[in-house]
């Protein structure tokens, strides 16, 4: 079963694609920054949707999950991240696809066992599950990456199996 795991941002949208084979086994296919290249909201929030329905359209994952929103220091930045998220559910929705979303805390303590793990420690427990010892992405996509492995570990309608 293909997994797209999503980490939203404002122009840095993390995401991953990973395949979880019959035996458990959970495989990379393909993790990176959505390409936004646009300046301002409604042509971000176009790009964005266009990218995330091109994952979908080229990948065919059956499960996709998000990070929640989180308290953050910066309202205007937050605010700009809950858009994105609007952009990202309506992609997906239209879709056809019912996104599941985990906090930060439940990501980590997740992928590590531990809720309040730093970005170094996600990365390398990433690394560990998908067997990829030297792969090399920026922190959006990691972090993308073990939101799948999160959602790929969930319990699903036999219809999504």
């Amino acid at each position: 079963m293909i997994s797209l795991g999503i980490d939203p941002g404002y122009q840095r949208i993390g995401f991953g694609i990973i395949e979880k084979k019959h035996g458990g086994e959970i495989k990379l296919i393909k993790a990176g920054l959505l390409k936004v290249r646009a300046r301002n909201i409604p042509e971000i929030a176009i790009e964005v949707k266009a990218g995330i329905q091109e994952l979908i359209s080229t990948f065919h994952p059956k499960i996709a999950a998000l990070e929640k929103l989180y308290f953050a220091k910066n309202q205007k930045t937050a605010l700009r991240v809950a858009e994105m998220r609007g952009i990202i559910m309506l992609a997906l929705k239209e879709e056809g696809m019912s996104p599941l979303e985990f906090s930060p805390s439940e990501i980590k303590a997740g992928i590590t066992g531990y809720g309040a793990s730093d970005k170094k420690s996600v990365a390398k427990m990433v690394k560990l599950v998908l067997k990829e010892p030297t792969l090399r992405i920026i922190d959006d996509a990691s972090d993308a990456l073990a939101i799948a492995i999160l959602a790929s570990q969930q319990k699903l309608p036999a219809t999504l199996c």
